[in-house]
């Protein structure tokens, strides 16, 4: 990721296809990082329970919908950002940002190891969240959940929006970027109604959530780094 971010600026300053390509690329690599894996569940339980009969052509297009919704919530932010200049620069370079993020991620990993409970709205959403309208709308506010993994890429994107001043431009730079953040979640939602039917019990589930907990320390770890750099 770092070799990326790098040479995000770069990207972005190229062509106008270089920049949306870059947006995209970044996108894809944000949705590997733990933070997007809350909400995989959360996508393959809101559409299939939309999908009815586990049509996959169904199950596309809500979650299309749902990535939609999505990509709706970081236009918004590109708009933002845009419209105010270099207040997302000044973020995206201040300490404290990689201070709150490391420790958001911190407390997910420490989740995922049963130090403690986090509440989940996930099971309200798989039993009141019917059809696209509702997908778009929960695909909007599911946006947000990512936030803290896509902190370094995004902060990066939403600061050359910020420099453009180009409204159009931040909105469908962070469109394309979430739009690759969500091509994972689009196949899980394309294949909802057979991630469904798998037992979810068992030490292979265990197996999996602790060592997603293990990752996700490591990666707050690398945001607490960096800020501490920062501070000296």
């Amino acid at each position: 990721m770092e070799n990326f971010l790098s040479q995000m600026e770069t990207y972005l300053q190229g062509s106008l296809l270089l920049a949306f390509l870059a947006a995209y690329a970044g996108g894809l690599l944000a949705s590997l990082t733990p933070c997007v894996y809350p909400m995989i569940p959360i996508t393959a339980g809101v559409i299939g329970n939309s999908n009815i009969g586990g049509s996959k052509l169904h199950g596309f297009f809500l979650s299309l919908a749902y990535v939609t919704g999505m990509a709706v919530t970081y236009a918004g932010m590109g708009l933002f950002a845009a419209a105010t200049g270099s207040f997302f620069g000044t973020i995206n370079t201040n300490p404290w940002t990689f201070f709150i993020v490391g420790n958001i991620i911190l407390l997910l990993g420490l989740a995922m190891l049963d130090v403690f409970n986090l509440p989940t709205f996930a099971p309200q959403l798989d039993t009141k969240i019917k059809g696209a309208p509702g997908v778009f709308i929960v695909g909007m506010a599911s946006g947000l959940i990512a936030g803290p993994c896509t902190a370094p890429i995004l902060g990066a994107l939403l600061a050359y929006v910020g420099s453009t001043g180009n409204l159009l431009l931040g909105a469908s730079l962070l469109f394309v970027f979430s739009f690759g953040m969500g091509a994972l979640l689009l196949v899980v939602g394309t294949f909802s109604g057979i991630l469904t039917s798998i037992p979810r019990s068992g030490n292979w589930m265990i197996i999996i959530k602790k060592t997603m907990g293990f990752i996700m320390i490591v990666l707050a770890e690398y945001f607490l780094i960096q800020a501490g750099r920062m501070f000296l």
